[in-house]
């Protein structure tokens, strides 16, 4: 490891959410980012690094305070070409979508950003994951590097719609444990602090919010955002379903909470 050292550091404390923020490194670089910081290696380091629920015992955390989550969750690993995920605890890995990688399994991991999501049976659990594009041959200066990006895309929202729906979703963007969308009264109450020049009131937040689900239903084929697509009684699922949505495409992400302190 005295070889390598230079080539392991830790992520900036400011360091948003790696779905915007590229950190510098080398091609092939893994960079990952957890609920309590990140870290940054070089393909050539000849480092595993570790995450799970436990800090003291691993190189990234996610998921502290839930114990459905193993101390010791997973390996991220060099192997020829590509970092491969390996799954060593005992909850699910989801990859954006549902594909589940299993305790036991593992997976290569693409180039670009993937947001992966340690499943419990309290809550899911964000680690951010960048792999620095490769330079293809016959480019100089890196110029042409591509990165093959993980399927989803950020949804198209209004600056009102983000606001909206940031505030309905804080709970998820500040990784609470068993977080539930906020109630209209929540929420026109915490605009209408930040903002009482704009009179919010709990039927134009709910209005607005149900033009997103409408229009991602049909657009985007986002399901699950539907009375007639869930069981009822209804409850919180159309909402938690559009912000579970939100969240795995990168649509909101956590530095979207600064919105609320403006």
């Amino acid at each position: 490891m005295a070889g390598s050292a230079s080539k392991v550091t830790l992520l900036p404390l400011e360091t948003g959410s790696l779905s915007g923020t590229v950190p510098p490194g080398l091609p092939g670089t893994l960079h990952v980012l957890g609920s309590n910081g990140g870290m940054s290696v070089a393909p050539d380091a000849n480092f595993a690094l570790l995450f799970g629920r436990n800090a003291p015992e691993v190189h990234v955390c996610v998921g502290p305070g839930d114990t459905r989550v193993s101390r010791q969750q997973g390996l991220i690993v060099r192997e020829s070409s590509r970092w491969v995920l390996r799954n060593t605890g005992r909850p699910p890995i989801r990859f954006p979508g549902s594909r589940l990688l299993l305790g036991g399994d593992r997976a290569p991991l693409p180039a670009g950003y993937t947001p992966l999501f340690v499943v419990s049976s309290r809550q899911e659990h964000l680690l951010e994951i960048r792999i620095a594009a490769s330079t293809p041959r016959g480019s100089a200066n890196g110029q042409g590097a591509h990165e093959e990006e993980t399927p989803g895309e950020v949804r198209d929202l209004s600056p009102e719609e983000k606001l909206v729906l940031v505030c309905l979703a804080q709970r998820y963007l500040r990784l609470e444990p068993q977080p539930q969308p906020l109630t209209w009264t929540q929420v026109a109450f915490e605009l209408g602090e930040l903002r009482p020049e704009e009179r919010w009131t709990t039927s134009r937040a709910a209005h607005l919010v149900a033009n997103v689900r409408t229009r991602l239903s049909k657009k985007d084929g986002v399901p699950g955002l539907l009375e007639e697509e869930v069981p009822r009684p209804v409850g919180n699922t159309l909402n938690h379903n559009l912000i579970t949505d939100l969240l795995v495409t990168t649509t909101l992400v956590r530095s979207h909470l600064r919105l609320l302190e403006e």
